[in-house]
């Protein structure tokens, strides 16, 4: 038990700092990047906008393309391009870019559905007053698909936070990485205990803060 909380002490800060670290980078660069392939999506989508079949049927085709891989495969074959972005892929900046990469199609699909809750009708008077384009995006669409826009991303934040202890497998840090190489291959098992409850607490808590500020935006 000693070993255990020695453990602790000396890497858990580092291990959730470098989690936390992966988890928000790519949670920007998914929710920035997803939210713009989805409204892509449902621009050349609805019927009230600009339809191109052609160009939803390419976005869509890529966004579900990434999607489809299961995380450690995608991991695996995004190796040598971190390795030639970055140098050193297993390091908490290559496991951002992975995980920035498999949160950009995941978010985009959910931006798409929270936009397509939004009430036709609305769109419709708003379309019929002539408004531009932008303005419509931005005082009808995500003001009424804001709830869902917001569930979303508490929802990717939690995938996330999966996905970066699956990044800790191949060493690139953080609490997945604290598991393997000290709860794992030295037989640690309170180590692993540990992150498994704090894992569990973690997502407790996004989850109960988002439902929060869901529930404050939704009219």
């Amino acid at each position: 038990m000693s070993g255990t909380w020695e453990i602790l002490h000396d890497h858990l800060g580092k291990a959730l700092w470098d989690t936390c670290t992966m988890v928000g980078i790519a949670t920007v660069v998914g929710v920035v990047f997803g939210t713009a392939l989805a409204v892509v999506l449902y621009l050349t989508q609805a019927r009230l906008f600009t339809p191109n079949r052609l160009v939803n049927t390419i976005v869509g085709f890529a966004v579900n393309a990434i999607r489809s891989l299961p995380f450690l495969i995608l991991l695996v074959v995004l190796i040598p391009l971190i390795q030639l972005c970055i140098g050193d892929p297993y390091t908490p900046a290559g496991g951002a870019i992975a995980l920035s990469i498999a949160a950009i199609p995941f978010f985009a699909r959910i931006a798409e559905s929270a936009f397509a809750e939004v009430d036709p009708g609305l769109l419709e008077a708003a379309v019929s007053t002539g408004a531009p384009l932008r303005q419509i995006i931005s005082g009808a669409v995500f003001p009424q698909a804001l709830p869902s826009f917001i569930r979303g991303i508490v929802l990717t934040v939690i995938s996330l936070l999966g996905y970066s202890a699956m990044v800790g497998t191949i060493g690139a840090g953080g609490i997945g990485d604290l598991a393997i190489q000290y709860g794992y291959n030295r037989y640690e098992t309170g180590v692993l205990i540990a992150i498994v409850v704090l894992l569990v607490l973690l997502v407790q808590l996004i989850q109960w803060a988002g439902d929060r500020l869901a529930l404050r935006f939704t009219h």
